[in-house]
């Protein structure tokens, strides 16, 4: 079964949240919900949703730092819904790393087309591709290319780069890799790290940048840098 994107709504005013997730289920997307910065910054990091909409004037910690934080990390995309109207508001905003900004009281049908627009651009439950850096995903042909460079991979090797891809930034536990992409195993093997080794080394086989990268007594991450 192919799966929906997720959205996290992080929106204080609980109507207007549960209005927008409505709406989104009714469209097809998967939701996830939080009423505070804090809350919607630690949702991000555990569900890596494939779209955020953030609204700015937020409890705990504000909408503008939520952006900063996310951006740190993560290309997802970001539109801000919010009802502060001014054009420095709108410049700080984009500043902040959003994506979009769209004012209250808005069209529920606006804020969807949005959606799919940046959805259709980063989302490869969408474009059938992922892209980071100079590394392409054909997902639909399972071809791998590194700067114009055909990478030759196993099933299991495409589906632990599939997964890291999907989520550029994110560090991953060996526990939560072993779980996703091993799931008959039942721990204490050092098959993550062998992987690991293996995308490495077609990864960078034509001397290409480390992609791959270890994250000390955590675990690995892809991302640029």
């Amino acid at each position: 079964m192919e799966r929906k994107p997720l959205v996290l709504v992080i929106e204080d005013e609980k109507e207007i949240a549960r209005f927008i997730e409505l709406e989104l289920g009714a469209e097809g997307y998967s939701t996830d919900v939080a009423y505070d910065g804090v809350t919607g910054l630690s949702k991000f990091r555990e569900v890596a949703p494939d779209l955020v909409v953030l609204d700015l004037m937020l409890p705990v910690l504000d909408g503008l730092e939520v952006a900063r934080r996310i951006r740190k990390t993560s290309n997802t995309p970001i539109i801000i819904l919010t009802a502060k109207d001014g054009i420095q508001d709108k410049v700080e905003g984009l500043d902040s790393g959003a994506d979009d900004y769209l004012i209250k009281p808005f069209s529920i049908e606006e804020l969807l087309a949005r959606v799919r627009a940046h959805l259709r651009r980063v989302n490869p439950a969408v474009t059938g591709e992922v892209r980071v850096a100079d590394l392409v995903m054909n997902l639909d042909g399972r071809e791998i290319f590194r700067g114009g460079r055909r990478v030759e991979l196993s099933a299991k090797e495409f589906e632990l780069l599939e997964l890291l891809a999907r989520n550029p930034g994110k560090v991953f536990s060996r526990f939560e890799v072993e779980e996703k992409v091993w799931p008959e195993y039942t721990g204490g093997s050092n098959v993550v790290d062998v992987y690991i080794g293996y995308l490495r080394r077609k990864l960078e086989e034509g001397g290409e940048r480390r992609l791959i990268h270890t994250v000390r007594g955590v675990g690995y991450v892809l991302r640029e840098e």
